[in-house]
């Protein structure tokens, strides 16, 4: 019968090593210590010789989750110093983008979000050129814009315009490219941008599922999605209330 050498090793009686104290009794020594002592410095750490700890740590650095970072700093000071760093994103660095968006924030009175706006590119944008969140203040651009410099500054505006027109109406509900929208636009120097962009972008069509009618005129409105509010015809306001809302030309669904 054969057996390998680790395995004699680790399973043989480990005597107790002695030593005597300064009164002259005898010490015995922890056979657990005497055994890290004689352990072998040149073996390789496996995951069999380590520790917990060490193990932990291992398994981390072996899939690229443990974040190493410099000596004398902590993971968190990294994290932490790299959280307020935006990366840079194409031929337009994003670090310039948001600085003059903020710029532009801060000479328009709006200083409180100027410090917490974002900007970023965002290779999900495919039809659209960008993208503007006012709950998080985040600024999303569409990486193809590259391709087109000049319209990069203007699309910047654009997206900002609806951030600075939320802010100035509060909790307030306003049209995405309202009377609001459009006051902004002109305050960021872009008195004169449409709704949509011209860029040569994909496009992408859907067809309606929901038609509502109006039950005045009968003018039937194609909706690709289900309409959650209450809606009528604004023509048929306008005509008959001053263009306010009436509940008789409340639009009604026809197909779901």
């Amino acid at each position: 019968m054969s057996c390998l050498r680790w395995v004699c090793r680790w399973n043989a009686p480990v005597p107790p090593s002695v030593s005597h104290l300064a009164s002259g009794q005898l010490r015995k020594k922890s056979p657990l210590l005497v055994m890290r002592l004689t352990e072998s410095r040149s073996e390789p750490k496996t995951r069999a010789n380590m520790p917990l700890l060490r193990q932990l740590e291992f398994a981390f650095r072996s899939t690229n989750l443990l974040f190493v970072g410099p000596p004398g700093v902590s993971p968190g000071e990294l994290i932490n110093e790299s959280a307020g760093k935006m990366p840079a994103g194409h031929t337009a660095g994003t670090a310039v983008l948001l600085q003059t968006a903020r710029e532009l924030l801060r000479s328009l009175g709006a200083k409180r979000i100027a410090t917490e706006l974002r900007v970023e590119w965002n290779s999900r944008l495919k039809t659209a050129a960008g993208r503007a969140d006012h709950r998080q203040i985040l600024i999303s651009l569409n990486p193809r814009l590259v391709e087109h410099p000049a319209e990069i500054d203007r699309t910047l505006r654009h997206e900002l315009a609806h951030i600075l027109a939320q802010f100035r109406a509060g909790r307030r509900r306003i049209s995405p490219h309202g009377p609001q929208w459009q006051q902004a636009c002109c305050d960021l120097g872009i008195a004169d941008e449409k709704r949509c962009h011209t860029l040569p972008f994909p496009t992408k069509s859907y067809a309606p599922r929901f038609i509502y009618r109006c039950p005045n005129c009968r003018r039937d409105f194609p909706r690709v999605r289900k309409i959650k509010r209450t809606v009528a015809c604004l023509a048929c306001c306008r005509a008959h209330n001053g263009g306010e809302f009436d509940v008789r030309f409340r639009l009604k669904l026809l197909t779901a």
